[in-house]
């Protein structure tokens, strides 16, 4: 079980008393989950090597998307998958979108209709600022991820792109923008900021009517920098497309009284320890629990589903023009799940028993040991 998860069930119980009323199905849905990650409640297997008798016990994972504990095999996979379709010898930037601070509680309140407006104004800007002849004039290849949180798990809704630095001209050929430059941030904020205001304005008109008039006068920030060939970006972005916020190594302890994790300050970089009471902590982790089917992954431009072809063709293309090797095509699979090796003598072990989930009796029961051998 996760450091998360042991928080969870030891105060779940206790927050949904108190703030049942204000947490979200899919809040809860997550909850109950990673309070059952690795338990009994989700059932097990038992384990034993051939060659010397050995035995061994795994709860099954809950699979949650948000959760520290599992993904780790997802992740791995979904990071192969981008970097195949990264353009050989191009220079990649990472763009990212922020909302206002007088925007996130209205984002907050209502994600399933808000945060597709943020992907969708933001990618538009982009790709339309990228297509204007008087700066790229073709189009990009975009893979943008939703962050919601800042390392202190407060709420900060935004996008990153990662985002090609050039872009195939409607004649076929390929525009190559500058090292250090994609386009002008100051236009992309702007632009950003109206098609954020035209979309909310027409699909959700009662929202509209809550936002202040200054939030649309006020300054976008939208940020702009080169990061080589892209993997290291991926990289990074990979590590928070299957959980939330924190990594659960972060969590350096928690009790009755607190939960204290670290985290690095922004500006400076530096160590910094956080102190928050059990209820604050789930409250900032549930915050960025996402409606249920919602993808916070979304590519376009060249990297849009339906121009994967095309894509394939450009990669070719480049990598013959600049004699560097051509990615693997297609999509790699998914590996099958190791058997675990035995401690004693490093054979592999095989399973001899499923065991079915257990009911919990209790909001502790979860956390007991294996059944006895």
């Amino acid at each position: 079980m996760s450091r998360t998860g042991e928080i969870l069930l030891a105060h779940g119980e206790s927050y949904r008393r108190l703030h049942g009323s204000r947490t979200t199905p899919d809040q809860l849905r997550a909850m109950r989950a990673l309070a059952a990650c690795r338990t009994p409640a989700l059932g097990g297997v038992r384990w034993q090597c051939p060659r010397c008798g050995g035995a061994a016990f795994a709860y099954r994972s809950c699979g949650d998307r948000h959760c520290p504990a599992c993904g780790h095999a997802d992740a791995k996979l979904w990071l192969e998958r981008q970097t195949r379709l990264l353009l050989p010898g191009v220079t990649y930037h990472l763009a990212t979108f922020t909302v206002p601070d007088a925007l996130r509680g209205l984002v907050r309140s209502h994600p399933r209709e808000a945060l597709p407006l943020l992907f969708e104004a933001s990618s538009s800007a982009l790709l339309a600022l990228c297509r204007d002849r008087r700066h790229l004039g073709g189009t990009p290849a975009l893979t943008a991820v939703l962050h919601t949180w800042t390392r202190q798990m407060l709420y900060h809704p935004h996008v990153h792109f990662i985002a090609s630095g050039g872009g195939l001209a409607p004649d076929g050929s390929w525009r190559e923008a500058g090292p250090k430059f994609l386009v002008p941030v100051r236009a992309l904020s702007v632009l950003f900021a109206a098609r954020f205001r035209d979309l909310l304005r027409a699909r959700h008109p009662a929202l509209f009517a809550e936002v202040p008039a200054s939030v649309w006068r006020g300054p976008w920030v939208v940020h702009s920098k080169p990061v080589g060939a892209g993997g290291k970006a991926l990289a990074y972005l990979a590590r928070y497309v299957f959980r939330v916020a924190l990594a659960d190594s972060a969590i350096l302890r928690h009790d009755e009284r607190e939960v204290v994790f670290r985290y690095r300050d922004g500006p400076t970089g530096e160590p910094r320890t956080a102190r928050v009471a059990p209820h604050e902590f789930i409250r900032r982790f549930l915050q960025h629990v996402l409606p249920k089917g919602f993808r916070k992954v979304r590519h376009g431009g060249l990297h849009h589903s339906s121009r994967r072809k095309a894509l394939r063709l450009l990669q070719a293309r480049l990598a013959l023009a600049r004699e560097l090797p051509l990615p693997p095509a297609g999509k790699p699979e998914r590996a099958p799940m190791p058997a675990p090796v035995c401690r004693a003598c490093a054979s592999p072990m095989r399973a001899v028993e499923h065991l079915r989930p257990a009911p919990a009796r209790s909001p502790h029961s979860a956390a007991r040991g294996p059944p006895a051998a």
